[in-house]
């Protein structure tokens, strides 16, 4: 068994997580970071990022936390592997254990940037198309899509957003939704009956996926297990889920308050939780933005919070 020390321990490794350690680096914490199972989180399985600042000409997921991470190296973060499979947020120091106890984390102050994993629907093809044409958020990956038919699975206000976002770039949005109304408020509703480029199609279900090296159009089935069952066959470049994300928060539920979600609760404009001295950043504690650069900045603002709590402490 190996035991760690340290000031600031940073739990998961995306924008945000990389970002709270090269700001305790800075402040002379000599943070620790664990990878999680997925180092540089979600934005690993993104190809292509045109809209987080500094990178004029866009650059893929991996390379951009690549950086993240070589920065937060060149200051001194301390990285290592594993998984979290059990805390202790009863006293401090925190006790966390990674990989079942081969390693031991004592640290004094913690921030947990642990992310929410999108759901999908468990084709195979959607593996087999991700990034080349299936995504998780309109708002990272809609721009490569301008005048061009794509799909949003979904019958909620998020799926109303992104198919409504879409529409503005978009020559076509098919709404794929499960059941006969649509569960969003009826003023989603509504916009979405307004829009001339957006088709809802009611009792839908998706089959499959189809294309070649990128994705070009999907499989569905209507009406399914009635008479007027029968399969349709549409046209799409880009196959958008917005069914829901999973926030990455069973090994805290014990101790951290989480909302009816699963997502971390931080006091106001803080990034504090419940237990004096942990912290939360990024998608965590994020239900509503789930952006890189949003990620970014409350890793900062968790890192200054961390600072100035063990100042006081």
């Amino acid at each position: 068994m190996t035991t760690i020390n340290t000031n600031c321990l940073i739990i998961g490794a995306g924008p945000a997580g990389y970002t709270s350690a090269i700001y305790t680096s800075r402040a002379n914490l000599k943070p620790v970071l664990v990878e999680g199972l997925q180092p540089g989180g979600q934005l690993t399985t993104t190809t292509d990022i045109e809209n987080f600042p500094g990178y004029p000409a866009g650059i893929s997921g991996p390379k951009m936390m690549e950086d993240f991470r070589a920065q937060a190296q060149r200051f001194g973060a301390e990285i290592i592997s594993g998984e979290v499979t059990s805390v202790d947020f009863s006293k401090r120091p925190f006790t966390v254990n990674i990989d079942g106890g081969a390693t031991v984390v004592s640290a004094a102050t913690v921030i947990i940037c642990t992310g929410a994993t999108a759901k999908y629907l468990g084709l195979p093809d959607e593996e087999r198309f991700r990034g080349l044409g299936v995504s998780a958020c309109a708002t990272c990956d809609g721009f490569f899509f301008r005048g061009r038919p794509v799909a949003v699975v979904g019958g909620g206000d998020t799926a109303c957003e992104e198919a409504l976002y879409l529409a503005t770039l978009a020559s076509k949005v098919y709404m794929i939704v499960r059941r006969d109304v649509l569960r969003a408020s009826k003023y989603m509703q509504q916009r979405v009956a307004d829009c001339p480029n957006i088709e809802v199609l009611y009792n839908t279900q998706t089959l499959g996926l189809t294309g070649s090296d990128v994705l070009e159009g999907a499989k569905l089935v209507r009406g399914k297990g009635t008479p007027e069952e029968h399969t349709l066959d549409i046209q799409v470049d880009g196959f958008f889920l917005a069914i829901g994300h999973k926030p990455n928060t069973d090994v805290f539920a014990p101790f951290i308050e989480l909302d009816a979600q699963g997502y971390i609760k931080t006091a106001g404009a803080s990034t504090a939780t419940n237990i004096p001295g942990v912290f939360a950043a990024g998608d965590v504690a994020d239900p509503t933005y789930r952006q890189a650069v949003t990620a970014a900045g409350t890793g900062c603002r968790a890192a200054i919070d961390v600072e100035r709590f063990l100042l006081e402490n």
